[in-house]
């Protein structure tokens, strides 16, 4: 049993944490929307300036985008810091004292990358700086779930066993999700624009053509008037692989949220949590079209990006929860608990 004393101060500074940690991946999104990663060109400077004593004239176009997620990354860094050393103070756990430092460990290092991709202007680090995002995202929000009643109650009480089939399924399109992510990552951070800029249909075709006289074409009749990238075969070949993978997600999450409603009930709290899911995937695609409806708008990119950041954590909370569900009444088994979870001392 947990019988670890929850720390209500505690826990909604995780989750303060947690909802700062969103709101800069989505200040991290307008930056890479609005291509403005680069506008501030030295680090952890701002034009030579101390970074938290840039001059207000500075802040216009593309630096006031980088700049502001520059002092948002410093304000959850804090953040993460303060709640890691709060943990180790407070929360019993051992386990979770580490996860607090590994919190720090990956913000830190999340920071470093960030500055080296502008040190040496390499967007391939700008793939690695999203998708540690992305990681640290889970992490935070895993927090501020193990510090709060939810997670003391359902590791203490006997509840429904969830099936290891189950866990595995949704286990599985979690992955997926995440495998999509860094598709997405890598598509954004070439800075190429639209490499498809029709949907559903691709150039008017089930599957577009790639020839050097199609890719060809396709450049010499963009729309995007911003300087981007000339678009390549590989790029019209991801943004259908990214396309496809999505149509693959939600049959995945279709089906994790019947069989999670099948096996355990439609009132049961992972059965909402699924559908929930459903309706995070649904909204998804939608905002994928729409990213190319209105030819990569700012705004649309970035809840692209916000929604799949969500789509990611909630497979991740839905795995842990249905994990420390099943715990106990695998011990039980070990330690003489009867079917119901009433403990029947061992003679």
């Amino acid at each position: 049993m947990n019988d670890t004393k929850v720390i209500r101060p505690l826990h909604w500074f995780a989750v303060l944490t947690a909802c700062a940690t969103f709101f800069l991946l989505g200040m991290g999104g307008l930056v890479t929307s609005h291509g403005a990663g680069m506008s501030v060109p030295d680090w952890p400077t701002s034009f030579g300036y101390n970074m938290f004593f840039l001059p207000i004239k500075f802040w216009r176009g593309g630096v006031f985008y980088e700049h502001t997620h520059r002092l948002m990354a410093s304000v959850v860094g804090c953040l993460t810091i303060i709640l890691s050393v709060w943990i180790w103070i407070q929360d019993s756990r051992r386990w979770m004292k580490w996860l607090g430092t590994s919190a720090v460990l990956l913000i830190v290092a999340q920071g470093v990358v960030g500055g080296l991709r502008v040190l040496l202007s390499e967007d391939q680090l700008g793939i690695v700086h999203g998708v540690l995002a992305q990681l640290f995202f889970i992490l935070i929000c895993a927090l501020a779930l193990f510090t709060g009643r939810f997670w003391q109650r359902i590791s203490n009480a006997g509840k429904i066993s969830v099936p290891g089939s189950l866990r595995a399924l949704v286990l599985t399109t979690t992955v997926l999700i995440f495998v999509q992510l860094v598709l997405g990552a890598t598509m954004r951070h070439q800075h190429a624009g639209l490499s498809i800029n029709t949907f559903p249909s691709a150039y008017g075709k089930l599957w577009p053509d790639t020839s050097p006289q199609a890719i060809q074409y396709y450049n010499e009749h963009r729309l995007e008037i911003m300087n981007v990238n000339p678009i390549t075969a590989f790029q019209v070949i991801l943004q259908m692989v990214h396309r496809i993978v999505a149509l693959v997600i939600l049959v995945f999450v279709s089906l994790c949220a019947w069989q999670t409603r099948r096996q355990l009930g439609a009132k049961d709290a992972l059965a909402k949590f699924a559908a929930f899911w459903l309706a995070l995937v649904v909204v998804q695609i939608f905002l994928g079209a729409a990213t190319i409806w209105t030819n990569k708008a700012a705004d649309v990119a970035t809840a692209h990006v916000l929604v799949g950041a969500l789509l990611l954590v909630t497979g991740a909370l839905w795995c842990m929860i249905a994990s420390a569900r099943s715990a106990p009444l695998r011990a039980a088994e070990h330690e003489g608990f009867g079917a119901l979870g009433t403990f029947v001392p061992n003679k």
